[in-house]
């Protein structure tokens, strides 16, 4: 049974993610736990889905703290000491839902979403009666908010009225951000700040075209940066002040950067995924640092990975997902919201961008069927440096190419659909992606 994707178990509530799977779920959990914080997010079947989990959990042997609806990151801050459950499906449409689970504010690894999976398929039973766990309300929000202010204020410059937009799209970030950035001296407007689980202001997932308004309300106003956030409030997107959307992996570098430049530690690391541009690795070099990637969706496995090497994790990204390891084992786009916000204070938007090289980008699917992938990607394997042999190559994650001049190709199966994608940076984009691309369907004509 393979339940887990890159960020938990989500899906349609009518055929994926039901009552009858958030029971098995929250019992599979709760054999390793004594006590479960549960929270959801605002969708209309996060009620009846967390309800089902806490009667898993208890019946299970392990005891519920209710939390209610509260963002995805304030789960994971209120999940440390024990076992937490989030029911959301974070950007997905409001017919999906979804189950992460976290130990210790840490999304469960692929060790813990097998043995979950293997305790669901199995339909462990019930303890004893008299085992069962209880269940009591608990509130986290206060505290989780006041944890963010106080770490953002290690960054940058007081926000001393520094005028930022807040797109939180019906959203859970409506219930934290907006508060974090007042606290911090922000002047904070606010767009779709009502929580509505049929996310009636725009799509959940936070793009350039569904941040029009946002987009509009910056170009046209006085805010210095816009902040747009998912359903759950664990992706960001920063807005400039012309209403242009900041490409993802060039907040990652300035970020990243600047952790580096504030550590003392003698190897600190960022760790990011292959997909993650270029950009990132110049700016953290620059800054005395290394760049560490691992699988999408895996963000606190390359955490442990480092830290189980000696090395010093300073920061954690991958596009629109951050983790603050400083602050939490978690992705936390209130935290990432604070600390950006205390950067633009300090240096202005501009002078962040500055010194970050950003090259033409392209994004590309060759149809694969699934059952071809593994050969198509062998191949791929030896033909793509063949046909780049200036670039170093790693292929720990598909097949990754870097080249003298920054540029960078990365070719890797779709986990989910039947395709090869391809990620390339470069000046000459369009050459590289033609050349990658006429590779990769000779591999899959080859493989099928």
């Amino acid at each position: 049974m393979d339940l887990f994707g890159t960020a938990g178990i989500r899906g349609d509530v009518r055929t994926a993610v039901t009552p009858e799977l958030a029971v098995a779920v929250g019992r599979a959990a709760a054999r390793d736990a004594t006590e479960v914080v549960i929270g959801r997010d605002g969708r209309t079947t996060g009620g009846a889905l967390a309800a089902a989990v806490e009667a898993g959990v208890r019946s299970g042997g392990a005891s519920v703290r209710r939390l209610g609806v509260v963002p995805t990151p304030a789960l994971a801050f209120a999940s440390q000491g024990r076992h937490g459950v989030m029911l959301t499906a974070s950007h997905n449409p409001p017919g999906d839902n979804g189950i992460k689970c976290f130990v210790d504010g840490v999304e469960f690894d692929r060790e813990r979403e097998a043995e979950v999976e293997r305790r669901v398929d199995a339909a462990d039973p019930p303890v004893d009666w008299d085992a069962w766990g209880e269940a009591r309300g608990a509130s986290v929000l206060d505290a989780y908010r006041v944890a963010v202010v106080d770490y953002a204020r290690g960054f940058g410059a007081p926000l001393d009225g520094l005028p930022v937009a807040v797109d939180c799209g019906n959203g859970m970030g409506a219930l934290a951000t907006p508060t974090v950035l007042r606290t911090l001296g922000a002047s904070v407007e606010t767009l779709e700040g009502n929580v509505d689980g049929h996310f009636p202001g725009r799509e959940s997932k936070p793009t350039p075209e569904s941040l029009t308004a946002l987009r509009r309300f910056v170009a046209d106003g006085e805010a210095a940066v816009g902040v747009g956030h998912d359903g759950d409030a664990d992706r960001i997107v920063i807005v400039d002040g012309s209403g242009e959307v900041v490409h993802e992996d060039t907040v990652l570098a300035i970020l990243a950067e600047r952790y580096v430049r504030a550590s003392d530690a003698a190897d600190p690391v960022v760790v990011t995924t292959p997909n993650a541009s270029a950009r990132i690795d110049d700016r953290v070099r620059e800054a005395g640092g290394r760049v560490e990637r691992v699988r999408l969706g895996a963000l606190h496995e390359g955490v442990a990975r480092v830290r189980a090497e000696v090395g010093t994790v300073v920061f954690a990204a991958e596009p629109w997902k951050h983790l603050h390891p400083d602050f939490g084992g978690w992705i936390d786009a209130v935290a990432s919201a604070a600390v950006f916000a205390r950067h633009v204070a300090n240096e202005g938007l501009d002078g962040l961008r500055a010194p970050v090289t950003e090259r033409p980008y392209r994004k590309v699917s060759v149809p694969c069927p699934d059952g071809a992938k593994a050969a198509a990607m062998a191949r791929l394997r030896d033909s793509l440096p063949e046909a780049f042999p200036d670039a170093s190559v790693d292929t720990e994650h598909g097949v990754r190419l870097e080249r003298p001049d920054g540029s960078w190709l990365l070719v890797r199966p779709s986990g989910t659909e039947p395709y090869v994608r391809l990620y390339a940076e470069s000046e000459a984009v369009d050459e590289l992606v033609a050349t990658a691309r006429a590779d990769a369907e000779r591999a899959v004509e080859d493989a099928s």
